[in-house]
């Protein structure tokens, strides 16, 4: 999952950043509001963690000023701010959830991986397709109920396409939820990474679509589906 942190404090930034990768979230971390609105601007993000008080303007008018934005992502207000007032003004701005410094990582993780569930519309913890199970929070898979070995990012690719079953990615959109701003990243790196997972799971889940992408369908679904806008 993609993930944009809004975090100044730099022990706090580094912490989070380390330990969210770690669970399996893609972090682009930002320090300043504005950096965060440019960022939100040109990069489909699943989940946003914002701090209020940030150098260059406060957070809950940071909040306000991307209600502008196209795609907004769910988003988590992590803040030292603990007054009822705040919480009410940072809920009725957008924010979907607000969590107080200081704050337990593993009740982080659990509501960051809650919103992203709720702003696709499911419940379910897990995402079942056909005899294909995945555990996003354990980064676990399970094919005709046998554990199916992954590399980390084997796993995030198998993820982002079975999120949207059908639906047709391509390369560079890959590529954009596989990474980070700045990381280096050889020109076939995500062809190869699809080429061991297609070669694990077998015939017929993963397709690519000639001059298009790449779509995960279970083997008797395999129909053609329109490119996701």
């Amino acid at each position: 999952m993609k993930l944009l942190l809004t975090e100044d404090d730099p022990q706090i930034g580094e912490g989070l950043m380390l330990g969210l990768n770690d669970a399996g979230f893609q972090v682009d971390w930002v320090q300043r509001g504005s950096q965060a609105l440019a960022a939100i601007g040109h990069t489909a993000y699943d989940l946003w963690v914002l701090d209020l008080g940030l150098p260059d303007m406060d957070g809950l008018d940071l909040l306000k000023q991307s209600q502008a934005a196209a795609h907004r992502p769910a988003t988590l207000i992590l803040s030292a701010r603990h007054v009822t007032t705040d919480r009410v003004k940072g809920l009725n701005l957008g924010a979907d959830d607000y969590l107080v410094k200081p704050f337990d990582f593993d009740e982080l993780l659990a509501r960051l991986h809650a919103l992203h569930r709720r702003a696709q519309g499911r419940r379910d913890p897990s995402l079942t397709l056909g005899t294909l199970v995945i555990d996003p929070l354990r980064r676990d898979v399970r094919l005709a109920d046998q554990p199916l070995a992954l590399s980390p990012r084997e796993f995030d690719i198998l993820l982002a396409l079975a999120e949207q079953p059908g639906v047709v990615r391509s390369a560079e959109w890959l590529e954009n939820r596989l990474y980070r701003w700045g990381t280096e990243v050889a020109s076939n790196a995500v062809q190869v990474h699809l080429h061991h997972l297609r070669r694990k799971l077998g015939d017929g889940w993963l397709h690519n679509v000639r001059g298009s992408g790449y779509k995960l369908v279970p083997p008797a679904a395999a129909t053609s589906a329109p490119s996701a806008p």
